[in-house]
């Protein structure tokens, strides 16, 4: 029923899910409801941080979020493994990302002094953050570089909930002053900060670099 996915706007479509279990769909739409709502509670959060209304993102920004959730699966990684990583490093592309993991751990997020091991801790979520955020902040809050290595003899399993702009948002900075960048050497050599436009250009010219037949 949404128009976005009649027209056929790029990334949008409707859920698939299987067959099998039979609940999962139920499952998983409660729960994206339930980890939008934490989204927004997030980002009023850090508006207030910020020194702007609590509602500024819902305003002007998350009024119809871009959202994501992904169940990834990732194997034991023998020491021997040709590659290095179940994931290399990188940063996401919108505000916040809202992180599950299980036991296994196996999470690295890099800071000013080096890899840092991110451990599970039960009856709580890991969250970073996005491009989109330090864009629109100047710099005041940093997207997350992270990789993932699963060392251990068990498969993990990881459950990231991706809260992003509204697809047709203008990516513009905050109303906050002065920007309070600092150089930093990112992961791919790109800058954040070159960018104005639209959410969902940004979002496309990404996803397009890992699935080049959607250019």
């Amino acid at each position: 029923s949404d128009p976005r996915v009649r027209a056929g706007l790029a990334l949008h479509g409707p859920n698939l899910f299987p067959a099998r279990p039979a609940d999962l769909g139920r499952a998983v739409l409660a729960h994206l409801k339930a980890m939008t709502a934490l989204g927004q509670r997030l980002l009023a959060l850090m508006a207030t941080g910020l020194g702007l209304d609590p509602g500024w993102f819902v305003q002007h920004l998350t009024a119809e979020p871009v959202i994501l959730f992904r169940i990834f699966q990732y194997p034991p990684h023998p020491p021997a493994a040709p590659d290095s990583w179940g994931v290399g490093e990188h940063t996401d592309y919108g505000l916040l990302t809202i992180l599950h993991q299980d036991r296994t751990g196996g999470l690295e997020i890099r800071t000013g002094n080096g890899w840092v091991a991110v451990p599970p801790v039960e009856g709580t979520f890991v969250c970073n953050l996005g491009d989109m955020l330090e864009r629109m902040t100047g710099g005041r809050y940093r997207s997350t570089p992270h990789r993932v290595r699963n060392t251990s003899p068990d498969t993990r399993i990881s459950l990231p909930f991706f809260m992003d702009p509204s697809w047709d948002a203008r990516i513009t900075p905050l109303p906050l002053g002065p920007a309070e960048r600092a150089p930093t050497a990112r992961w791919d050599g790109a800058d954040v900060f070159a960018f104005d436009g639209l959410y969902g250009d940004y979002l496309t010219a990404k996803v397009a670099k890992v699935f080049p037949h959607l250019q």
